[in-house]
This record gives C-alpha cells, sequence and structure tokens, in this order.
C-alpha cells in the first residue's frame, strides 16, 4: 500500500555539521594561528623600535593590538555553518522505468511477454 505520493526523505550524510569536538578543534587552531601571528607583530614592532625607525613601528604594532580581539571575537563565535540550507534531500539520478501494465499490451496484443535478453537464449 502507498502513501499517495509520499516518499521518504533522504539525506546525504555529506552534508552534516561537523562534530562538535570537530570545531572546537577547528576554532582552536584558528585561535593559536592569529596569536602565532600577534606574536610576530608585536616582535618586529620592538625591533623596529629599538632600532629607530620611528612611524614604521606603528604598523606591525596596530597588529599586535587588534589581532587579539579578531582572534576572540572568532573563537567564540559559535559553530561553523557549514550548509546553510541544512540537511539536502538525496534525489536519485536514475531512468524513468517503463510500466508495460499487462503483459499482451506491453507485446502488441499477442498475449506473449515481452521478451528480456538473456530470458531463454539458451
Amino acid at each position: 500500500m502507498s502513501h499517495s505520493g509520499r516518499r521518504a526523505s533522504v539525506h546525504v550524510v555529506t552534508q552534516a555539521h561537523r562534530s562538535l569536538s570537530d570545531d572546537i578543534a577547528y576554532r582552536q587552531r584558528r585561535y593559536l594561528l592569529m596569536m602565532g601571528i600577534r606574536a610576530v607583530c608585536f616582535v618586529i614592532a620592538v625591533v623596529l623600535f629599538v632600532n629607530h625607525l620611528g612611524w614604521l613601528t606603528a604598523i606591525p604594532a596596530v597588529g599586535a593590538i587588534f589581532i587579539p580581539y579578531f582572534a576572540v571575537v572568532f573563537a567564540n563565535g559559535g559553530r561553523e555553518p557549514d550548509n546553510t540550507r541544512g540537511f539536502m534531500e538525496y534525489h536519485p539520478n536514475v531512468p524513468a522505468t517503463r510500466d508495460y501494465g499487462t503483459s499482451s499490451e506491453a507485446n502488441g496484443g499477442n498475449g506473449h511477454r515481452p521478451v528480456t535478453p538473456g530470458s531463454g537464449d539458451n
């Protein structure tokens, strides 16, 4: 008995969100990378300041000041949306099948079953 046109919805597993532990690890790696860049900016700013290079010191100093803000915001921003539409329903791409109805209609009304390859070739 069919459900009058209702099909079971099938979801593609590859469209699922990454696990919580994977998401946390990703955000931690991104945070540590940004803080590493900040440390490099800070060291460059100190070296430029010690060598009396004036306004060139401000460029890495600004990076060292503002990068921690963005690192924290990105780290605490919540889970990354992998797929904004949620689960995608799987629609198989198969050719349409023919509905032969009764066997007499399918073989031109001669009353015999349609012959399929390999069905009596022995």
